[in-house]
């Protein structure tokens, strides 16, 4: 900064300059701005939330990276590619489910390529209430862009479908979503807006 006030003393203080050189000031900004800005490049998935508009609400989802990297990855994946924009809730089972990421809008389809299984994992998590995790067909391997959120703890489910996030906010509007339901759009944020930073 006392570089740039040299400089700006030399061109005869600051009216002179905006006047002689906008270029230099657009320049100038660009450079205090740039100063502000925080290190650390782009956000983790630790760091990130989805946002889920819907008819009903709003509702957002963490992510466990550590349970589910691909699937993660892949959500994401899919979010940016604003894939899931417009597609509904094909199914929903009251007391069990709430499914939806389908193009075809019945169950059937998928994003043209499938991932990995992750439930194996032993950092996975267990399906409790607002768990969202992969559906998959009985072949493995066979998850796309399909998910699930749970209404309640779904124990039974451990073991056979990769989690890889949960409801933080909004389970309310999730209990309110009934077939055919559209996810008017998914958008990443970052999770400080919607998770308070605790003190260690």
């Amino acid at each position: 900064m006392q570089a740039i006030r040299h400089l700006l003393a030399q061109r005869g203080g600051y009216q002179s300059l905006l006047y002689k050189s906008p270029t230099f000031l657009l320049i100038l900004l660009t450079l205090i701005t740039g100063c502000a800005l925080p290190f650390g490049g782009p956000l983790t998935p630790e760091d990130q939330v989805a946002v889920v508009t819907t008819d009903r609400g709003i509702f957002v989802i963490e992510f466990y990276p550590d349970a589910a990297p691909v699937a993660v990855d892949n959500f994401i994946k899919l979010i940016n590619q604003k894939f899931y924009d417009g597609l509904t809730f094909h199914r929903i089972i009251e007391g069990f489910v709430a499914q939806g990421g389908c193009p075809e809008g019945d169950g059937t389809g998928g994003p043209g390529w499938t991932i990995t299984d992750e439930y194996t994992n032993p950092n996975q998590r267990p399906h409790l209430r607002g768990t969202v995790a992969m559906a998959r067909t009985p072949a493995p391997n066979s998850s796309g862009s399909q998910f699930y959120i749970c209404f309640k703890p779904q124990p039974s489910l451990d073991g056979d479908y990769t989690t890889f996030g949960g409801v933080i906010q909004g389970m309310d509007v999730v209990d309110r979503l009934e077939i055919g339901d559209v996810m008017t759009k998914i958008r990443l944020e970052a999770k400080s807006k919607y998770v308070k930073a605790t003190a260690e």
